[in-house]
């Protein structure tokens, strides 16, 4: 059984905000077939890409406030793969860049655990580690 010893997070300037629990990226890259009188499928035309996230936080301190904060004024932040130790991810460096939240749901609180805030988003870039300097 591996030892899970990294996660993603949320970092906003640098810092770390937040730990992830959940996280589900979908990308979407469109392509519509072109035909022609002679023949099918001769081509493509590809539409615009877009990548976006379902993440879900746990509600402990300010984190979600923040997050909530942040939203609202639209600013960007980063989700990246935080290594501690260990060998046991994908990736040792993985990074969503510049990304903004499209909309908010916490849930509600609860007596016998913690309470979760859902957040969906758009990614504007993304880094792998072919891409980062180590």
């Amino acid at each position: 059984m591996p030892d899970w010893d990294t996660r993603l997070v949320i970092t906003i300037d640098g810092k770390v905000l937040s730990p992830i629990s959940t996280f589900t990226p979908t990308f979407t890259l469109q392509k519509t077939v072109i035909h022609s009188i002679e023949s099918d499928n001769v081509g493509a035309v590809h539409q615009p890409q877009t990548a976006t996230f379902t993440m879900t936080l746990m509600a402990m301190g300010p984190n979600v406030a923040e997050l909530t904060k942040y939203a609202l004024e639209g600013k960007k932040f980063n989700i990246q793969v935080a290594e501690q130790t260990g060998t046991d991810w994908t990736f040792k460096k993985l990074l969503f860049r510049d990304c903004l939240i499209t909309s908010a749901m916490p849930s509600n609180v609860v007596i016998d655990s913690v309470p979760q805030a859902t957040f969906n988003g758009i990614i504007l870039g993304f880094t792998s580690d072919k891409d980062i300097e180590t």
